[in-house]
């Protein structure tokens, strides 16, 4: 067994090549081999969001509190909310944040490979961002 204690982790800033606005991660965990899952608690403050991603083999996010928005690519903007489980599936392109006017945060999920759990692409534009009416 092996018991990480509340704050025994310091929180890390989101780094602005990954995000979009102001963004905090906390308790990030990865398993010991052969394991290969990890993730982390991630505060996105309003209008924040991360990059265009992938992970090799999906994500997962639950969210915690506030209200925020999900898209995969060629899809509607979706508002996600406190109890909502989010999948993406392996290689698919999304971003997830807070909505424009809330805070959210959720708990990430995902598998590594080689190491690897998630592939950075460019970041989400203004105009992306925006839902719908």
């Amino acid at each position: 067994m092996k018991i990480t204690k509340a704050g025994a982790i310091a929180s890390t800033k989101g780094p602005a090549e990954y995000f979009t606005g102001t963004v905090r991660i906390d308790a990030r965990f990865q398993a010991d081999e052969p394991a290969k899952i990890g993730g982390a608690t991630v505060t996105f403050e309003p209008g924040a969001r991360t990059a265009w991603h992938t992970h090799p083999l999906g994500q997962t996010l639950f969210v915690t509190a506030g209200f925020g928005l999900a898209q995969q690519e060629g899809g509607p903007i979706e508002e996600i909310r406190p109890g909502d489980i989010v999948w993406f599936p392996p290689g698919v392109r999304h971003w997830h944040g807070a909505s424009p006017t809330t805070a959210m945060t959720h708990l990430a999920i995902a598998e590594a490979v080689d190491g690897k759990s998630v592939d950075w692409l460019e970041q989400v534009t203004d105009a992306q961002y925006q839902p719908k009416p």
